[in-house]
């Protein structure tokens, strides 16, 4: 049985639901549309802490704690990125002093053209959990609609796969 996008992220709100589990999201080239995949499901408002679009390199810097001197390194298209976005946005959204339980991110190169020698389709989710942090590299093909909508299904899938690993520490 093929999982549609809509069943995954209705699956993943009752996943977060049954788990008592809040998640964060910083979104670079998605521009918001993962955010709004997941508040679009009734109850998510139980979990969903916020999202941040941090577009701008500086964003990245100054909002959720990317480290400079990776961002004058790499640039903002790169694994190291993606996992500070997903750990920064925790503790940005943080509630009464109470980090997020997962953080998400998207970065990358939505295209039409390449950006930072990467060419378009290059992308990393960011996943933050307990104290560890993990990047997801995908090498997606497509237009930029395309490559857009396909990240938010695969970071979808990401978090998922995440917390059936277990419980945050």
């Amino acid at each position: 049985m093929h999982t549609t996008a809509a069943d995954a992220t209705a699956e993943l709100v009752a996943e977060l639901t049954a788990r008592h589990f809040t998640i964060a999201v910083a979104e670079s080239l998605t521009g918001g549309l993962l955010v709004a995949e997941l508040v679009r499901i009734p109850g998510a408002s139980n979990v969903v802490r916020g999202g941040v679009v941090a577009y701008d390199s500086a964003v990245k810097r100054d909002l959720l704690q990317v480290d400079s001197s990776v961002l004058n390194v790499h640039g903002p298209v790169h694994a190291d990125v993606a996992k500070q976005m997903a750990s920064g946005v925790r503790t940005l959204l943080a509630v009464n002093g109470v980090r997020a339980d997962i953080g998400v991110s998207t970065t990358g190169v939505a295209g039409p053209g390449s950006d930072g020698g990467h060419p378009a389709g290059t992308v990393f989710i960011g996943l933050s959990k307990g104290t560890g942090s993990w990047a997801v590299p995908l090498h997606l093909n497509g237009d930029r609609a395309e490559i857009r909508a396909e990240t938010v299904r695969r970071a979808i899938d990401a978090v998922r796969a995440l917390i059936a690993e277990g419980d945050p520490e």
